[in-house]
């Protein structure tokens, strides 16, 4: 302990003096390095971040207070090519010395490696942040805008710069704010009646209220509100330029009267420079091209029909139903002209996949004497009709020591001229078990093969038997999905083929809401291969084999193969492994009370992993996303699902008077259905700290409950902890159930509680840097498991969650992002209590965990 203690006691004072020592070696003798800025406010230090962001010369970025860019910046030679040359020709003979050994282009390569290294440590490092009074001036002065922009029109500041020792320097800047504005009146000096008359219909939502600090914000948002609310409610040719405020602040005693202006458009009038006012526009006709290209932009339509009002043209034939191309655009014949209805038209043709971005023009009609009706021409380029993809790559897993998967997928668009997509995709692989127990022939190399389909159908609507345009209407872009796959496995655990059937709606409500309702959710699983269980799950043999043989219990010698020269034998798989399960189900074994409860544990397990599966499920999931774009780092989303399974085939049972198998379940074609509820919340937030500093948060909270002709949850449904995305100190299955250990090689149960927090900042360039913890674990609980390490009985269990902690680095290439994160046990609580925190975080039992884009 004391070697461990002088050992970070050094580190610490070897980035301390490095820090003391080298921070300002590119600093010049008359100059001050930034050492750090505090802003007071009244007397009073102020620790907000937005006021600190108004400070346009900061101190340089630190990692836990190491000004590790600087540093690097520090280490650059600033003149290389003269540093290079200079060694050189530094001693006689040098130069010609290395061009015998090497040659004049390799020195000359040289030099230009060294050039570019240190060309790169100036790039990922940070130059030195030097005191500078114009800079120090030119914050004080936004400081001061700042708070002008809040009301404070009379806020005043001054800063001071103070020197410290090793040539550095502190800035504290000084805020006097005084008495803020208030908004007295707002009037109001809008020359056009039509916009007059909407202004005041939505008056109530403004955003600039009598009694209300004055900000610039609160009248910017004022303005971007008005030119949506009239260009939303037919003023066309409105422009926000057209919308100006005047704030009156004379002898007024700190309050503003404020007027809305609104002036009348400038336009043309028989060659006339004027302005006329601001008209109500309606659209007269909607024109749709279904079949637009740039290279018959010239050539004469050829067919043409209509729908609903909306007239469609092709320049060849139209191979789109009426209904699914109306159905797409919101712009409508006889509607007021709004912005909102060109928006929601882009959307929503986007989202068809079938049409690139499309091109709405708006026109004036020609035979409208009031200059109040537009024409809206919809230009759509149809996308290719087949599309082909193929992928190709190598793996390596737990299961196999060498893989090569390869697969291939056609997309068909407008498939039933109804704009829906078609997709045909079929996947395979081959590879190299690592497990010399898999059956087959073990003199092949490839031993191990997986085959896959998959058929899925898009439709732009809600297919359902009665109209849904009631309750989903068509702005909330609702889709429906067809999806049926099929995958088969040859010498992977026990063999499993899988068959899956999905029936799903989506549809948006808003923005940020979406709901997802898989009205059927239909998966079979049969295992092949039962026979190979004790050899896949070789932890549940080697405990079963110990209690074969232990002295206290006496079973039948040909279970067993022949006593080995260690005097060791085991149970034959599977003759033997069986045997001996079922008879010491039966009695008439001197078992331990603790070996019984082992080998039902062991007995419960492998009749639920291999018995095939039967899900007939529904589920709804309610999603709500903030997240504006990719680039968004604050933002909130929630994700709640509940699922059901086998309600309708029990019920379907019990009105057909299917009999009952022995242990009293309903089996559909001989396999017993599952039946349980299930739901899921989960729940992310990210903090923007500014300066590529990210804080983020994810709470889990998921419980499987089977009931009825079910007593355990299909191990396809069930929760496990671990992995790159979850705890990421254990691996994958590795944690759980409870406190027992994670004995097997899958572990899984049907209650999981999962919580992490990252904090992220950038190190160098685009390589990221976060620290993290997670916490988290999984145990079953109302159902067949009876273990008490691995139940959840009480509030009690809670100590069971365990806590992972550890450094994280990630590379951002743009289009993704590389994560490799190192996971360390915190608190383990497979441990005995008291002997679980800590125990393990050494760098020997470190998880490495490699991943793709963020974990949350």
């Amino acid at each position: 302990m004391k070697s461990i203690s002088a050992k970070i006691s050094l580190i610490l004072l070897t980035l301390i003096l490095f820090s003391s020592c080298n921070a300002v070696k590119r600093v010049e003798n008359d100059e001050f390095l930034l050492s750090d800025n505090t802003i007071f406010v009244n007397g009073e230090e102020a620790y907000e971040n937005r006021l600190y962001n108004q400070l346009s010369q900061k101190p340089n970025s630190s990692l836990l207070g190491f000004p590790l860019q600087l540093h690097i910046y520090n280490l650059a030679d600033q003149t290389p090519d003269s540093t290079f040359n200079h060694w050189l020709t530094k001693k006689p003979e040098r130069e010609e010395r290395l061009i015998n050994l090497l040659s004049e282009k390799q020195v000359e390569r040289l030099g230009n490696s060294y050039i570019n290294i240190n060309e790169w440590l100036q790039e990922v490092g940070e130059t030195p942040s030097i005191v500078q009074e114009s800079r120090t001036e030119r914050s004080a002065e936004r400081l001061r805008t700042w708070y002008w922009n809040q009301g404070w029109f009379d806020a005043e500041t001054s800063y001071e710069i103070l020197p410290q020792k090793n040539q550095r320097a502190k800035v504290e800047y000084y805020v006097n704010p005084r008495q803020p504005y208030i908004i007295d009146s707002v009037n109001t000096r809008i020359a056009s009646r039509a916009a007059d008359s909407i202004y005041r219909i939505h008056k109530n939502e403004s955003r600039i209220k009598s009694g209300l600090r004055y900000t610039t914000a609160d009248f910017s948002a004022e303005r971007e509100r008005l030119t949506t609310l009239f260009r939303n409610n037919g003023l066309y040719d409105f422009e926000q330029e057209y919308l100006t405020f005047e704030a009156d602040t004379v002898e007024t005693d700190k309050k503003v009267n404020s007027t809305v202006i609104i002036q009348n458009r400038e336009a043309i009038v028989d060659g006339v420079n004027t302005r006329v006012p601001f008209k109500v526009h309606k659209i007269s006709h909607v024109n749709i091209f279904p079949d637009y290209t740039f290279e018959n932009r010239n050539r004469p339509v050829t067919d043409t029909t209509s729908h609903e009002g909306y007239d469609i043209y092709g320049f060849e034939e139209i191979h789109y139903r009426s209904q699914a191309l109306t159905d797409a655009i919101f712009i409508s014949p006889g509607s007021i002209y709004a912005d909102n209805d060109r928006s929601l038209t882009y959307n929503r043709i986007n989202q068809l996949g079938v049409f690139r971005y499309p091109n709405i023009q708006y026109i004036p009609d020609p035979a409208d004497t009031t200059n109040t009706n537009l024409i809206a021409n919809i230009f759509l380029t149809p996308r290719s009709k087949y599309s082909l993809g193929f992928e190709f790559d190598v793996s390596q897993s737990n299961i196999q020591k060498f893989g090569i998967g390869f697969g291939g997928s056609l997309l068909i668009r407008n498939i039933f001229r109804r704009a829906e997509i078609l997709e045909i995709s079929a996947r395979g692989s081959i590879g190299s078990s690592k497990d010399a127990a898999v059956t087959g022939n073990n003199d092949q190399f490839f031993d191990i093969t997986e085959l896959g389909t998959d058929i899925k159908l898009t439709l732009p609507r809600i297919f359902f038997p009665i109209s849904t345009e009631g309750f989903i209407p068509k702005y909330m872009y609702p889709f429906t999905s067809f999806s049926l796959g099929a995958n088969t496995q040859t010498n992977i655990g026990l063999d499993k083929q899988n068959l899956t059937a999905i029936m799903n709606y989506r549809w948006s409500p808003s923005d940020i809401l979406t709901h997802q309702l898989d009205l059927l959710n239909i998966q079979y699983v049969r295992n092949l291969n039962t026979d190979n269980y004790f050899n896949v799950y070789r932890n549940s043999f080697q405990e079963l084999n110990q209690i074969a043989t232990s002295e206290n219990v006496i079973a039948n010698d040909s279970y067993f193969t022949p006593v080995d020269n260690a005097g060791n034998q085991r149970l034959i798989i599977p003759e033997g492994a069986n045997n001996f399960l079922q008879d010491s189900r039966a009695g008439g074994f001197n078992l331990t009370e603790n070996q019984t409860q082992n080998l039902n544990d062991i007995r419960e397990r492998k009749n639920r992993l291999t018995e095939d599966n039967l899900i007939f499920a529904t589920n709804f999931s309610y999603i709500i996303n903030r997240k504006e774009d990719i680039y968004d780092e604050d933002f909130s989303r929630l994700r709640v699902k509940l699922e059901s399974a086998g309600n309708f085939l029990s019920g379907i049972s019990k009105i057909a008077n299917v009999d009952k198998s022995e242990d009293g379940r309903y089996n559909i074609f001989g396999v017993n259905f599952s039946q349980y509820i299930k739901t899921e919340i989960d729940y992310i937030k990210h903090w923007d700290l500014g300066r590529n500093n990210v804080f983020a948060i994810r709470t889990f909270g998921g419980i499987a409950i089977p009931y009825g002709n079910s007593n355990s949850i299909p191990f396809t449904r069930s929760f496990f902890g671990g992995g790159p995305n979850d705890n990421r100190a254990w691996q994958p299955y590795s944690l759980g159930p409870g406190s027992s250990g994670g004995r097997n090689e899958f572990n899984e149960a049907n209650l999981k509680l999962a919580f992490s927090a990252e904090y992220r900042f950038p190190l160098l360039g685009d390589l990221n840097s976060a620290l993290f913890i997670d916490a988290g674990n999984i145990w079953n609980v109302l159902d067949i498991v009876e273990e008490e390490a691995s139940t959840f009985t009480s509030l009690q269990d809670l100590q069971d969650i365990a806590v992972g902690s550890g450094v994280g680095f990630r590379y951002d290439f743009d289009f993704f992002v590389l994560r490799f994160d190192l996971g360390f046990k915190t608190y383990n609580p497979a441990r005995e209590e008291g002997d679980r925190w800590f125990k393990d975080w050494n760098f020997s039992k470190t998880v490495f965990n490699v991943g793709i884009n963020y974990p949350f």
